[in-house]
């Protein structure tokens, strides 16, 4: 197989046809195979893609169980994902399909394991631009990306790097923090980006606050050390201000008032505690969560292959 092209699928029957029918068209002299993933859409989305898994014999549609995210999807897509190339496409034609094509020439001239697409001019909402002007700028800082790389949700990967993606177990995948975690030899080319032509972008402030907080601490221990820095450096400040309370006391000159220094040191140590019980508390709850065996998604049906090619 030389192409496969990963497509999460939520809330988009009006476009998801369109889309495969096109993606075809444009890919018609490739050996491909293309992996829809229903997130639990509420429309009629997986009838759509199960009727798309019947009109073509490429066509794989995966439906899971509930809304699981658009990570975890993509996960569910690069595992039963054959070809050489994965692409990882959204469903709302903001990507045209064409550009699957420059973004597979630029892998295989250049032998890089991840192109990322970028545009000359992003037709997402200001709050999506926001969010990935965020996420981006933790990325750079917590896993090492180059700083003018954007890491977009088209993508292509190198066959090798899916194989170690799809070895991550936890509930909470972040893709680009997986590909960061396997390889630095990336790269991005400029394609066309479309004005969105149905419905709205499901990523809301809760999704983004999310997304920020997955990146934050479940990807780098750089936090921790940030924090263990600003602890210490509150540390050594107490105790200079031990020191410079010791000498008031002992001088005749001593103006402020000791109750008042005494609460706002209470008042600075249950907020430093807080703050450290709250990191701590992250890290221990996505440790448990990662431990306790739930899953990043569930198959609810499979349409679209023969039995030879499920195995």
């Amino acid at each position: 197989m030389e192409l496969t092209v990963v497509i999460p699928v939520y809330n988009s029957e009006q476009t998801i046809g369109p889309l495969i029918d096109r993606l075809h068209d444009c890919l018609s002299t490739r050996l491909l195979e293309v992996i829809l993933v229903n997130d639990g859409s509420a429309d009629r989305s997986g009838l759509v893609c199960d009727q798309l898994a019947g009109k073509y014999p490429t066509v794989r549609a995966i439906t899971l169980r509930r809304n699981f995210g658009e990570f975890n999807a993509v996960l569910c897509g690069l595992t039963y994902a054959r070809g050489a190339y994965t692409a990882i496409i959204d469903d709302d034609f903001q990507n045209p399909p064409e550009a699957i094509l420059t973004l597979l020439d630029a892998a295989v001239v250049g032998q890089y394991d991840v192109v990322y697409s970028r545009y000359a001019q992003k037709q997402h909402h200001w709050f999506r631009n926001l969010g990935s002007w965020l996420v981006n700028t933790l990325t750079t800082a917590s896993l090492g990306k180059p700083r003018d790389l954007y890491l977009s949700s088209f993508k292509l990967i190198r066959r090798e790097v899916v194989d170690e993606i799809v070895r991550y177990q936890g509930p909470y995948p972040y893709i680009d923090g997986l590909i960061f975690r396997v390889t630095r030899h990336v790269t991005s080319v400029v394609v066309p980006h479309m004005a969105r032509s149905e419905g709205q972008s499901g990523y809301t402030t809760r999704k983004l606050v999310g997304l920020f907080l997955n990146v934050f601490i479940g990807y780098s221990l750089w936090p921790i050390h940030l924090f263990t820095g600003f602890g210490l450096g509150l540390t050594l400040l107490a105790g200079l201000l031990g020191l410079v309370l010791l000498v008031a006391g002992l001088s005749r000159d001593a103006g402020v008032a000791g109750w008042v220094l005494v609460g706002w040191m209470v008042l600075l140590g249950l907020g430093v505690q807080l703050l450290f019980l709250g990191v701590l508390g992250e890290y221990l709850g996505k440790l448990f969560m990662s431990q306790s065996g739930l899953p990043a998604f569930v198959v609810r049906s499979d349409s679209g292959v023969d039995e030879r090619r499920k195995t």
